[in-house]
């Protein structure tokens, strides 16, 4: 993990490009939002904190969803939380409403949740599977079992 010097931000790799934008106080997010929209970012935030240890990063334009890189963003609108997570495939469900393939193991499924009861077993399966994302465990690749050698026949001679 890198931390950046300037803005204080982790990131899995050293010297990653990003824009050192402060991060404002969360509640800013909310401001002129219905409660109901709070109520289901509380409720997506607690489903997540289940899975593990997560840092929000509110920033200017979003609330990014971070462990060892961000694994989901959420977009507080009035009447609504609109959101994304990133997962290492494409996964059709009639709730996303589009799905950008970055790079094979880099898809973005991009989200509405209007009510706090929508965070629901499909979104949590969402989320934890993000968060192996945000884990970077989906880069990890399993090594080939090593078979033993055939025993090399020796001359008798």
């Amino acid at each position: 993990m890198w931390t950046c010097p300037s803005c204080g931000r982790t990131f899995a790799n050293r010297n990653q490009s990003h824009a050192c934008a402060g991060l404002v106080p969360l509640e800013r997010h909310f401001e002129g939002r219905n409660q109901s929209v709070r109520e289901t970012f509380d409720r997506l935030l607690a489903a997540v904190r289940e899975i593990g240890p997560v840092t929000v990063l509110p920033e200017r334009t979003r609330i990014a969803l971070h462990v060892r890189m961000s694994f989901a963003a959420l977009f507080p609108r009035r009447r609504w939380l609109d959101g994304h997570v990133v997962l290492a495939r494409r996964l059709e469900s009639p709730r996303f409403r589009r799905i950008d393939m970055y790079s094979p193991r880099n898809v973005v499924h991009l989200f509405r949740l209007a009510d706090p009861a929508d965070v629901d077993d499909e979104v949590r399966s969402w989320l934890a599977e993000a968060y192996q994302v945000g884990q970077q465990r989906h880069l990890v690749r399993e090594r080939p079992a090593i078979r033993p050698r055939p025993p090399v026949p020796r001359g008798t001679g």
